[in-house]
């Protein structure tokens, strides 16, 4: 095909650690709450495509339509599709209500005109994708914080973000998780398994709570119950989706001892916002955000992270 990109590519991860920090020839960039989108233009044709593989370009055709209109025969760009408040601020509730709003934050440029740029520093990189996305409404770059890291985490804090990204401005584009991308939080929000769903009470229909999990060592562990940040089209939407997947058995090792408990096949994946994790891996203050089909059940581990 003309004007084909001989190749795809998994996105590159950054790896989390607990604490701020400030290395020389590294940049801190806003840690996006939406999602992860590599947009490939290959002449008129434009796919947007997420971690595992779907295509979102009709699920956000504005976006492809504005990768389509630059000017690059061959592009290929790494960023995050978002939906953000009045204060600038992106929420992945946000981006689950309207997608008409959606916008594409742009990080990083890995092939333009026939170049690869993989193994290119990502000082090289981020200039041909500045050139390459000029200015839109519509397309951003990514938005870099303080020099300095430890300022820019405070920055962070102030105007609320989910956290920061930090990069080796030397470092070549991993298709992995990878130590050349560390990110920090400022608050605490992760996906996790829905395994099971509680009665409702009271006034309240279709559930009561829903059972989470994660994986670890392969087996499906209970973190906790999720009762708020529902309304009652969440829920009734939510419950039709749960219902087919009813079974008898927990597919947790470890299930809540309850009463009114229905486990459900461990398939669906919730966007959970929390205030921490315990000691004995439950979670605090959870409140739910929204479903993933971006990610694989099986894919969701225990968040961890490096000292």
């Amino acid at each position: 095909m003309k004007n084909a990109i001989p190749f795809r590519i998994h996105p590159m991860l950054a790896t989390l650690v607990r604490k701020p920090f400030e290395k020389k020839g590294w940049v801190y960039e806003e840690k996006y709450d939406g999602f992860r989108i590599v947009a490939y233009k290959e002449g008129d044709r434009v796919s947007l495509m997420s971690r595992n593989d779907i295509d979102r370009s009709a699920r956000f055709p504005h976006i492809a339509n504005a990768v389509k209109a630059l000017g690059s025969r061959t592009l290929l760009l790494d960023g995050e599709a978002i939906v953000v408040d009045r204060k600038g601020v992106s929420h992945f509730q946000l981006l689950q209500q309207d997608n008409k709003d959606a916008i594409y934050a742009v990080f990083d440029c890995l092939f333009r005109d026939g170049k690869d740029l993989r193994k290119q520093p990502l000082s090289d990189r981020r200039a041909v994708m500045d050139d390459a996305i000029g200015s839109s409404k519509i397309l951003i770059p990514s938005h870099r914080l303080a020099a300095n890291g430890l300022e820019a985490y405070k920055v962070a804090q102030k105007k609320g973000y989910e956290g920061l990204v930090a990069k080796d401005l030397s470092a070549p584009y991993v298709e992995s998780r990878s130590s050349y991308w560390l990110k920090v939080k400022v608050h605490q929000e992760d996906e996790f398994v829905i395994g099971g769903f509680t009665a409702p009470a009271g006034s309240r229909k279709y559930f009561g709570a829903l059972l989470l999990g994660a994986y670890n060592g392969g087996k499906l562990h209970f973190v906790g119950k999720v009762g708020t940040g529902f309304d009652e089209e969440t829920l009734g939407a939510l419950y039709r989706k749960l219902h087919p997947l009813a079974r008898a058995k927990p597919a947790f090792v470890d299930p809540p001892r309850a009463k009114g408990v229905t486990f459900v096949d461990p398939k669906l994946v919730a966007q959970i916002s929390y205030q921490e994790i315990t000691e004995d891996n439950k979670l605090r203050q959870p409140v739910y955000l929204g479903l993933r089909d971006d990610k694989k059940s099986r894919e969701v581990s225990l968040p961890e992270s490096q000292s």
